[in-house]
């Protein structure tokens, strides 16, 4: 089978159907009873349900907040997981996020990365098989979610009712392959209330805000102070201190209040390192300044348990994996008020071997001694499937026909819908020297790259659902 001919074939079908989805705005929004996690949301879940009822397959909603399109007949099942949802596009875009645009070879937009792109190139990969009409050996499903940069309420709402695969991928992230996802974990660390101060504080800090979701690094971040006297040698600090940080900020007096304001970064939450919080920056001056109380043991908890360190040392979650590599830690979120106290969301994520249990267990002991509880925990624990596994052999094998790399198959701290799987894994859609752009203002790909990777899962797809390279008894 000529897969790069065949995939060129239907090149502009291709664009045209992710230019389609690329123009839904589906961010998380506000819950209805037709849309669990927003109009969105449900609208891109329909669009892509109606593509495959366009093209003759099989397909389902459930509940509407996932679903799937199916190909093929058999008694096994192999699944590929993909998501439609996006982040927020946040500041700075050069084009509007939600009217994609072709610039110098490359589709810009967001989720055209993260996860549209490799969405409809996995499902443009089934479709042709689809539509060779060669006799398929495992049933081929395109499973759709609509929650994966949040809750993940879609896989959840969805495998309580269908049918889990036998084993499948996640075109969510990087060839050649990814075997093993760390463990992942959101909570917030909630301040307790405090006594007010006995007399009245030079500075009352009333509101910090920062972030939007957990698994973004945040990008800016703004304070407003009520400063009592010397406004000025405050001004004077902070101009001083955003040199010495080197950050873009600007302040403002509004009323006989100080408006701070600050600029980092965006990155994932998976790495926060490559990021610059611009919360955790901003708290790094606060917590120099004569702050009530309440603002002074905020800020004074996350100099000592969130700034300065990623690596999960300072809430003594620290650890590493020989593979997997070590524990991450991003405050995607930061929310303060003088009347509620504040809340640090964190998103927490850990190698295979951290005893992660015992570890939150002591965590909640230690903060709990500096006015602070740990709620609203949820986690995942790690992902790991075999190196020596017939699946990342094919799967890896598939990529090298088509590049010249020998990179061996890996894993990484983010994660993906290959966790939610039997036996899954991360397959692209992400090559060696792709700039990765997620998350990220002008998010991009190059439609070069779009197309290899329609090919590249096309062979995959061949060689298992119709040649049935992996028998039943390897597939198991």
């Amino acid at each position: 089978m000529n897969y790069k001919a065949l995939v060129e074939d239907y090149r502009e079908r291709l664009i045209d159907d992710l230019m389609g989805l690329l123009e839904i705005e589906s961010v998380k929004g506000e819950p209805t009873g037709s849309a669990p996690v927003g109009a969105g949301p449900k609208a891109a879940l329909d669009y892509m349900l109606e593509l495959g009822a366009r093209d003759g397959m099989a397909t389902k909603d459930v509940d509407n907040i996932a679903g799937h399109i199916e190909a093929g007949e058999g008694n096994r099942l192999f699944g590929v997981l993909g998501h439609v949802d996006v982040v927020p596009p946040g500041k700075g875009w050069d084009t509007d996020p939600f009217v994609p645009e072709i610039v110098d070879g490359e589709i810009v937009a967001r989720g055209v990365q993260d996860d549209k792109g490799p969405t409809i190139a996995a499902y443009y990969a089934m479709k042709i098989l689809h539509e060779e009409g060669l006799p398929f050996k495992y049933r081929t499903r395109l499973i759709v979610g609509t929650d994966e940069e949040s809750d993940w309420q879609c896989t959840e709402a969805y495998f309580k009712s269908e049918e889990m695969p036998d084993a499948g991928f996640a075109p969510d992230a990087a060839f050649p392959l990814i075997h093993g996802e760390k463990g992942i974990s959101t909570f917030n660390f909630v301040q307790k209330p405090m006594a007010l101060d006995e007399h009245e504080p030079k500075i009352e800090l009333k509101v910090l805000i920062s972030g939007e979701r957990y698994n973004m690094v945040p990008e800016d971040a703004e304070a407003k102070l009520k400063v009592q006297q010397n406004m000025s040698e405050v001004i004077q600090s902070y101009e001083d201190f955003l040199r010495e940080v080197e950050a873009d900020g600007a302040y403002e007096v509004d009323n006989g209040f100080l408006k701070l304001s600050i600029q980092g970064r965006s990155a994932h939450g998976s790495t926060p390192e490559i990021g610059v919080n611009a919360g955790l920056i901003l708290i790094r001056f606060l917590n120099s300044l004569a702050l009530d109380n309440n603002a002074a043991a905020f800020t004074e908890f996350a100099m000592e348990r969130l700034v300065g360190s990623t690596d999960g040392s300072l809430l003594g979650m620290d650890f590493s994996h020989p593979e997997m590599g070590e524990t991450s830690v991003n405050v995607g979120m930061i929310n303060y008020t003088e009347v509620d106290g504040g809340i640090f969301g964190v998103n927490l994520r850990y190698p295979k071997g951290l005893d992660f249990e015992s570890g939150m267990t002591g965590l909640k002991e230690e903060v709990y001694g500096q006015g602070f509880t740990v709620e609203d925990l949820d986690y995942q624990p790690p992902h790991y499937v075999d190196r020596e596994d017939p699946l990342v052999d094919i799967l890896t094998d598939a990529y090298r026909n088509h590049v010249e790399d020998d990179t061996e198959p890996f894993t990484i701290g983010g994660g993906t819908y290959a966790r939610t799987l039997k036996k899954g894994v991360a397959f692209g859609a992400m090559f060696k020297d792709t700039v990765d752009t997620m998350h990220q203002k002008n998010e991009r790909m190059k439609i070069d790259e779009l197309l290899m990777a329609t090919e590249i899962y096309l062979e995959a797809l061949h060689r298992i659902c119709i040649k049935g390279e992996m028998d039943e008894n390897k597939l198991l």
